[in-house]
Protein backbone atom coordinates (compact mmCIF):
# COMPACT_ATOMS: atom_id res chain seq x y z
CA UNK A 1 0.00 0.00 0.00
CA UNK A 2 2.78 2.44 0.83
CA UNK A 3 4.66 1.56 -2.32
CA UNK A 4 1.54 2.18 -4.17
CA UNK A 5 1.34 5.64 -2.95
CA UNK A 6 4.90 6.64 -3.63
CA UNK A 7 4.20 5.46 -7.36
CA UNK A 8 1.45 7.70 -7.41
CA UNK A 9 2.99 10.46 -5.89
CA UNK A 10 5.92 9.75 -8.43
CA UNK A 11 3.68 10.25 -11.14
CA UNK A 12 1.90 13.50 -10.37
CA UNK A 13 5.35 15.24 -9.92
CA UNK A 14 6.59 13.44 -13.73
CA UNK A 15 3.14 15.11 -14.77
CA UNK A 16 3.47 18.15 -13.29
CA UNK A 17 7.07 18.75 -14.32
CA UNK A 18 5.73 17.30 -17.85
CA UNK A 19 3.49 19.84 -17.86
CA UNK A 20 5.31 23.02 -17.00
CA UNK A 21 8.11 21.70 -19.68
CA UNK A 22 5.27 22.52 -22.35
CA UNK A 23 4.18 25.65 -21.01
CA UNK A 24 4.58 28.67 -23.60
CA UNK A 25 6.60 31.08 -22.58
CA UNK A 26 5.95 35.12 -23.17
CA UNK A 27 9.16 36.77 -24.72
CA UNK A 28 9.41 40.35 -25.94
CA UNK A 29 8.19 39.32 -29.45
CA UNK A 30 4.71 38.96 -27.55
CA UNK A 31 4.02 42.64 -26.89
CA UNK A 32 4.36 45.86 -28.49
CA UNK A 33 4.45 49.33 -27.29
CA UNK A 34 0.69 51.20 -27.48
CA UNK A 35 1.91 54.64 -26.03
CA UNK A 36 5.41 56.38 -25.45
CA UNK A 37 6.79 59.87 -25.33
CA UNK A 38 9.75 60.08 -27.78
CA UNK A 39 12.76 62.31 -28.88
CA UNK A 40 15.32 63.08 -31.37
CA UNK A 41 18.11 64.77 -32.82
CA UNK A 42 19.28 64.79 -36.17
CA UNK A 43 20.31 65.82 -40.00
CA UNK A 44 17.42 68.24 -41.91
CA UNK A 45 17.71 69.39 -45.34
CA UNK A 46 16.30 72.16 -47.16
CA UNK A 47 15.19 72.03 -50.88
CA UNK A 48 13.90 75.60 -51.86
CA UNK A 49 14.76 75.47 -55.18
CA UNK A 50 11.11 76.58 -56.67
CA UNK A 51 10.97 73.43 -58.49
CA UNK A 52 8.77 70.46 -57.66
CA UNK A 53 10.60 67.49 -59.35
CA UNK A 54 13.36 68.82 -61.53
CA UNK A 55 15.91 69.53 -58.99
CA UNK A 56 15.25 67.17 -56.34
CA UNK A 57 18.33 65.34 -56.59
CA UNK A 58 20.79 68.47 -57.61
CA UNK A 59 22.46 67.94 -54.30
CA UNK A 60 24.99 70.64 -54.40
CA UNK A 61 22.76 73.46 -55.76
CA UNK A 62 19.40 73.03 -54.67
CA UNK A 63 20.17 71.43 -51.43
CA UNK A 64 21.17 73.47 -47.98
CA UNK A 65 22.44 72.16 -44.78
CA UNK A 66 24.72 72.15 -41.76
CA UNK A 67 27.76 70.30 -40.92
CA UNK A 68 26.03 69.18 -37.37
CA UNK A 69 22.82 67.70 -35.64
CA UNK A 70 20.67 71.11 -36.42
CA UNK A 71 16.76 69.46 -35.39
CA UNK A 72 15.15 68.53 -32.31
CA UNK A 73 12.05 66.94 -31.65
CA UNK A 74 9.61 65.57 -29.11
CA UNK A 75 6.06 64.16 -29.24
CA UNK A 76 4.18 61.86 -27.38
CA UNK A 77 1.96 58.98 -29.22
CA UNK A 78 -1.09 57.19 -28.35
CA UNK A 79 -2.66 53.72 -28.09
CA UNK A 80 -4.98 54.70 -31.04
CA UNK A 81 -1.79 55.93 -33.33
CA UNK A 82 -2.13 59.49 -33.13
CA UNK A 83 1.29 61.38 -31.85
CA UNK A 84 1.56 64.96 -31.53
CA UNK A 85 5.03 66.44 -32.09
CA UNK A 86 7.23 69.25 -31.44
CA UNK A 87 10.08 70.39 -34.07
CA UNK A 88 12.58 72.87 -33.57
CA UNK A 89 15.23 73.05 -36.99
CA UNK A 90 18.39 75.42 -38.05
CA UNK A 91 19.84 75.73 -41.07
CA UNK A 92 21.84 78.14 -43.10
CA UNK A 93 21.23 78.63 -46.85
CA UNK A 94 24.73 78.59 -48.61
CA UNK A 95 25.69 81.60 -50.92
CA UNK A 96 25.35 79.91 -54.64
CA UNK A 97 22.81 77.59 -54.24
CA UNK A 98 19.52 78.06 -56.24
CA UNK A 99 16.25 79.22 -53.88
CA UNK A 100 13.19 80.52 -55.70
CA UNK A 101 14.92 79.49 -59.26
CA UNK A 102 17.25 82.42 -58.59
CA UNK A 103 20.92 81.85 -57.04
CA UNK A 104 21.25 83.28 -53.48
CA UNK A 105 24.76 85.74 -53.39
CA UNK A 106 24.70 85.69 -49.91
CA UNK A 107 23.92 83.01 -47.36
CA UNK A 108 21.19 83.50 -44.90
CA UNK A 109 19.89 82.10 -41.52
CA UNK A 110 16.52 79.21 -41.89
CA UNK A 111 14.53 78.61 -38.63
CA UNK A 112 11.75 76.50 -38.84
CA UNK A 113 9.18 75.55 -35.53
CA UNK A 114 6.53 72.94 -36.39
CA UNK A 115 3.64 70.81 -34.60
CA UNK A 116 2.49 67.90 -36.01
CA UNK A 117 -0.28 65.48 -36.03
CA UNK A 118 0.65 62.15 -37.10
CA UNK A 119 -1.01 58.23 -37.62
CA UNK A 120 0.75 55.42 -37.30
CA UNK A 121 0.06 53.38 -40.29
CA UNK A 122 1.08 50.18 -38.62
CA UNK A 123 -2.73 50.54 -37.42
CA UNK A 124 -3.54 50.06 -41.06
CA UNK A 125 -0.63 47.41 -42.27
CA UNK A 126 -0.82 45.61 -39.07
CA UNK A 127 2.41 45.27 -36.36
CA UNK A 128 5.70 44.85 -36.97
CA UNK A 129 7.56 45.90 -33.56
CA UNK A 130 10.64 47.14 -35.29
CA UNK A 131 9.41 48.93 -38.28
CA UNK A 132 6.94 52.02 -37.73
CA UNK A 133 5.94 54.15 -40.90
CA UNK A 134 3.55 57.17 -40.44
CA UNK A 135 2.10 60.18 -42.15
CA UNK A 136 0.92 63.20 -41.01
CA UNK A 137 -0.17 67.04 -40.96
CA UNK A 138 0.82 69.98 -38.69
CA UNK A 139 1.00 74.20 -39.01
CA UNK A 140 4.82 75.73 -38.24
CA UNK A 141 6.34 78.59 -38.50
CA UNK A 142 9.49 79.31 -40.84
CA UNK A 143 11.49 81.96 -41.15
CA UNK A 144 14.05 82.06 -43.96
CA UNK A 145 16.16 84.46 -45.47
CA UNK A 146 14.48 87.02 -43.34
CA UNK A 147 11.13 86.43 -44.68
CA UNK A 148 9.05 85.18 -41.63
CA UNK A 149 5.83 82.78 -42.35
CA UNK A 150 3.09 80.23 -41.31
CA UNK A 151 3.38 76.71 -43.14
CA UNK A 152 0.64 74.21 -43.63
CA UNK A 153 2.99 70.84 -43.47
CA UNK A 154 2.45 67.25 -44.49
CA UNK A 155 5.15 64.51 -43.99
CA UNK A 156 5.81 60.99 -44.55
CA UNK A 157 8.36 59.16 -42.30
CA UNK A 158 8.98 56.19 -40.54
CA UNK A 159 10.71 55.12 -38.15
CA UNK A 160 13.12 51.56 -37.44
CA UNK A 161 13.68 50.20 -34.36
CA UNK A 162 17.11 48.60 -32.71
CA UNK A 163 15.74 47.89 -29.50
CA UNK A 164 13.03 49.09 -27.45
CA UNK A 165 14.18 52.31 -26.94
CA UNK A 166 16.83 53.28 -29.50
CA UNK A 167 15.87 53.65 -33.49
CA UNK A 168 16.70 56.06 -36.67
CA UNK A 169 13.70 58.53 -38.16
CA UNK A 170 13.63 59.57 -41.63
CA UNK A 171 11.06 62.01 -43.41
CA UNK A 172 9.97 63.93 -46.16
CA UNK A 173 7.75 67.06 -45.32
CA UNK A 174 6.38 69.51 -47.74
CA UNK A 175 5.78 72.86 -46.63
CA UNK A 176 3.13 75.57 -47.59
CA UNK A 177 3.25 79.13 -47.02
CA UNK A 178 -0.26 80.35 -45.56
CA UNK A 179 0.67 83.57 -47.06
CA UNK A 180 1.87 83.15 -50.76
CA UNK A 181 4.55 86.10 -51.65
CA UNK A 182 8.05 85.81 -54.29
CA UNK A 183 9.69 85.39 -49.98
CA UNK A 184 7.53 83.44 -48.58
CA UNK A 185 7.55 80.38 -50.84
CA UNK A 186 7.13 76.85 -50.52
CA UNK A 187 9.70 74.07 -49.70
CA UNK A 188 10.61 70.85 -48.87
CA UNK A 189 12.66 69.46 -45.72
CA UNK A 190 13.89 66.56 -45.10
CA UNK A 191 15.72 65.13 -42.01
CA UNK A 192 17.31 61.57 -40.78
CA UNK A 193 18.30 61.49 -37.19
CA UNK A 194 18.56 59.26 -33.78
CA UNK A 195 15.36 58.80 -32.21
CA UNK A 196 15.03 57.84 -28.14
CA UNK A 197 11.91 56.30 -26.41
CA UNK A 198 10.95 56.14 -22.96
CA UNK A 199 7.77 56.01 -20.85
CA UNK A 200 6.30 53.51 -22.84
CA UNK A 201 3.62 51.48 -22.18
CA UNK A 202 2.93 47.75 -23.50
CA UNK A 203 0.02 45.68 -24.45
CA UNK A 204 -0.03 42.20 -25.79
CA UNK A 205 -0.44 40.86 -29.37
CA UNK A 206 -2.98 38.90 -30.84
CA UNK A 207 -0.02 35.79 -30.16
CA UNK A 208 0.72 37.45 -27.07
CA UNK A 209 -3.16 37.15 -26.17
CA UNK A 210 -3.42 33.44 -27.24
CA UNK A 211 -0.30 32.34 -25.14
CA UNK A 212 -1.77 33.97 -22.32
CA UNK A 213 -4.57 32.25 -22.63
CA UNK A 214 -2.97 28.58 -23.09
CA UNK A 215 -1.32 29.36 -19.99
CA UNK A 216 -3.68 29.72 -18.28
CA UNK A 217 -5.41 26.74 -19.29
CA UNK A 218 -2.51 24.57 -19.10
CA UNK A 219 -1.95 26.03 -15.35
CA UNK A 220 -5.89 25.28 -14.82
CA UNK A 221 -5.24 21.54 -15.95
CA UNK A 222 -2.59 21.15 -13.31
CA UNK A 223 -3.74 22.97 -10.55
CA UNK A 224 -6.58 20.65 -11.07
CA UNK A 225 -4.12 17.70 -10.58
CA UNK A 226 -2.41 19.05 -7.61
CA UNK A 227 -4.29 21.45 -6.18
CA UNK A 228 -2.79 20.20 -2.29
CA UNK A 229 0.41 20.93 -3.50
CA UNK A 230 -1.14 24.39 -5.00
CA UNK A 231 -2.75 24.82 -1.38
CA UNK A 232 0.18 24.16 0.51
CA UNK A 233 2.52 26.69 -1.74
CA UNK A 234 -0.20 29.04 -1.10
CA UNK A 235 -0.21 28.65 2.72
CA UNK A 236 3.56 29.07 2.76
CA UNK A 237 3.97 32.31 0.65
CA UNK A 238 1.16 33.86 2.75
CA UNK A 239 3.51 33.25 5.42
CA UNK A 240 6.11 34.30 3.97
CA UNK A 241 4.25 37.00 2.99
CA UNK A 242 2.75 38.37 6.18
CA UNK A 243 5.94 37.30 7.82
CA UNK A 244 8.39 39.90 5.43
CA UNK A 245 5.11 42.51 6.14
CA UNK A 246 5.52 42.64 9.62
CA UNK A 247 9.44 43.16 10.04
CA UNK A 248 8.62 45.50 7.13
CA UNK A 249 5.83 47.16 9.44
CA UNK A 250 8.62 46.79 12.31
CA UNK A 251 11.69 48.23 10.24
CA UNK A 252 9.38 51.08 9.59
CA UNK A 253 8.50 51.67 13.04
CA UNK A 254 11.84 51.63 14.19
CA UNK A 255 13.30 54.12 11.22
CA UNK A 256 10.49 56.29 12.40
CA UNK A 257 11.63 56.54 15.64
CA UNK A 258 15.17 56.88 15.11
CA UNK A 259 14.19 59.32 12.38
CA UNK A 260 12.76 61.43 15.90
CA UNK A 261 15.40 60.50 18.13
CA UNK A 262 17.88 61.91 15.34
CA UNK A 263 15.16 65.39 15.30
CA UNK A 264 14.79 65.80 18.63
CA UNK A 265 18.45 65.13 19.16
CA UNK A 266 19.38 67.73 16.34
CA UNK A 267 17.19 70.23 18.12
CA UNK A 268 18.47 69.51 21.37
CA UNK A 269 22.24 70.11 19.57
CA UNK A 270 20.72 73.87 18.32
CA UNK A 271 19.14 74.81 21.91
CA UNK A 272 22.66 74.18 23.41
CA UNK A 273 24.24 75.58 21.19
CA UNK A 274 22.42 78.76 21.37
CA UNK A 275 23.35 79.08 24.68
CA UNK A 276 25.76 82.16 25.57
CA UNK A 277 29.03 81.20 26.13
CA UNK A 278 30.08 80.29 29.96
CA UNK A 279 33.77 82.70 30.17
CA UNK A 280 35.61 83.57 32.91
CA UNK A 281 38.05 86.67 34.33
CA UNK A 282 41.63 86.62 33.45
CA UNK A 283 43.54 83.49 36.18
CA UNK A 284 39.76 82.96 38.15
CA UNK A 285 37.72 79.94 37.94
CA UNK A 286 34.63 81.81 39.78
CA UNK A 287 31.23 81.96 37.92
CA UNK A 288 30.38 84.92 36.71
CA UNK A 289 26.50 86.19 36.86
CA UNK A 290 26.06 85.92 33.35
CA UNK A 291 27.58 82.42 33.16
CA UNK A 292 25.46 80.91 35.78
CA UNK A 293 22.29 81.98 34.23
CA UNK A 294 23.55 79.69 30.90
CA UNK A 295 24.45 76.96 33.14
CA UNK A 296 20.59 77.54 34.68
CA UNK A 297 19.41 77.13 31.17
CA UNK A 298 21.82 74.25 30.85
CA UNK A 299 20.28 72.91 33.89
CA UNK A 300 16.30 72.78 32.63
CA UNK A 301 17.37 71.48 28.97
CA UNK A 302 19.25 68.41 31.19
CA UNK A 303 16.17 68.25 33.29
CA UNK A 304 13.21 67.98 30.12
CA UNK A 305 15.61 65.15 28.48
CA UNK A 306 16.37 63.03 31.05
CA UNK A 307 18.22 60.21 29.14
CA UNK A 308 20.40 63.02 27.82
CA UNK A 309 24.34 63.05 28.36
CA UNK A 310 26.64 65.79 27.96
CA UNK A 311 30.22 66.83 27.93
CA UNK A 312 31.35 69.57 29.58
CA UNK A 313 35.02 70.72 28.26
CA UNK A 314 36.90 73.90 30.47
CA UNK A 315 39.90 75.76 28.39
CA UNK A 316 42.22 78.80 29.08
CA UNK A 317 43.74 81.46 27.24
CA UNK A 318 47.49 80.45 26.48
CA UNK A 319 48.93 83.27 28.95
CA UNK A 320 51.15 81.69 31.57
CA UNK A 321 52.61 78.37 32.83
CA UNK A 322 50.66 75.53 30.37
CA UNK A 323 50.68 73.60 33.97
CA UNK A 324 49.05 76.24 35.69
CA UNK A 325 46.77 76.51 32.80
CA UNK A 326 45.75 72.77 33.21
CA UNK A 327 45.21 73.11 36.61
CA UNK A 328 43.28 76.51 36.10
CA UNK A 329 40.79 74.59 33.30
CA UNK A 330 40.44 71.58 35.82
CA UNK A 331 39.60 74.30 38.43
CA UNK A 332 36.88 76.00 35.79
CA UNK A 333 35.13 72.43 34.79
CA UNK A 334 34.74 71.49 38.92
CA UNK A 335 32.97 75.33 38.70
CA UNK A 336 30.96 74.65 36.06
CA UNK A 337 30.73 71.47 36.91
CA UNK A 338 29.14 72.14 40.73
CA UNK A 339 26.99 74.86 39.78
CA UNK A 340 25.49 72.47 37.83
CA UNK A 341 25.09 70.18 40.27
CA UNK A 342 23.63 72.79 42.59
CA UNK A 343 20.15 73.13 40.36
CA UNK A 344 19.40 69.02 40.84
CA UNK A 345 21.42 67.68 37.82
CA UNK A 346 22.08 63.92 37.95
CA UNK A 347 25.99 63.37 38.03
CA UNK A 348 25.52 60.59 35.92
CA UNK A 349 24.74 62.88 32.72
CA UNK A 350 27.95 64.67 32.99
CA UNK A 351 31.48 64.18 31.52
CA UNK A 352 33.71 66.61 32.35
CA UNK A 353 37.10 67.03 30.36
CA UNK A 354 39.77 69.66 31.24
CA UNK A 355 42.19 71.03 28.23
CA UNK A 356 43.98 73.54 29.78
CA UNK A 357 45.29 75.83 26.64
CA UNK A 358 45.51 73.17 24.04
CA UNK A 359 42.39 73.67 22.19
CA UNK A 360 42.57 77.68 21.66
CA UNK A 361 39.74 78.88 19.28
CA UNK A 362 41.62 81.20 17.71
CA UNK A 363 45.55 82.48 17.03
CA UNK A 364 46.35 83.70 20.79
CA UNK A 365 49.01 81.09 21.19
CA UNK A 366 52.62 81.97 23.35
CA UNK A 367 54.16 83.40 19.96
CA UNK A 368 51.07 85.71 19.64
CA UNK A 369 50.01 88.85 20.69
CA UNK A 370 46.34 89.25 21.10
CA UNK A 371 43.88 91.81 22.92
CA UNK A 372 42.35 91.08 25.77
CA UNK A 373 39.09 90.52 23.83
CA UNK A 374 40.51 87.70 22.18
CA UNK A 375 42.10 86.55 24.98
CA UNK A 376 38.65 86.07 26.61
CA UNK A 377 37.15 83.65 23.92
CA UNK A 378 39.42 81.37 25.14
CA UNK A 379 38.47 81.59 28.19
CA UNK A 380 35.79 79.46 28.54
CA UNK A 381 33.28 75.99 29.33
CA UNK A 382 31.86 74.23 26.37
CA UNK A 383 29.05 71.88 26.24
CA UNK A 384 28.70 68.84 23.66
CA UNK A 385 25.73 65.93 23.55
CA UNK A 386 27.25 62.71 23.94
CA UNK A 387 24.62 60.42 23.91
CA UNK A 388 20.85 61.20 23.86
Amino acid sequence: MKLKKRLLFVVLLVNIYAGFSQTPVLTEKDSIIKSSWIVGLGYHFVEDSGEVFDNLLNFDSTWNAVSYPSRISVGKYFENGLGLELIGAYLKYNSGTIVDKQTLEESSDFLSIDTRLSYDLNKLIGETGWFDPYAGVGIGYTDARNAPRGTYNAVLGFRTWFSERIGLDFNASGKWAMNFTPETTNYKQYAAGVVYRFGAKKKLTEEGEEKVSMIEQLNQERVNDSIAFAQEQEKALKEKLAKEKEQARLAKIEAEKEQARAEERNKIEETIKALDKVNFNFSSASMKPEAKATILKLAKILQSHPNLVIEISSHTDSRGAKDFNQKLSEKRLKATIDYLLSLDVNAEHIVGKAFGEDKLLNECDDNTKCTEAKHKVNRRSEFKILQH
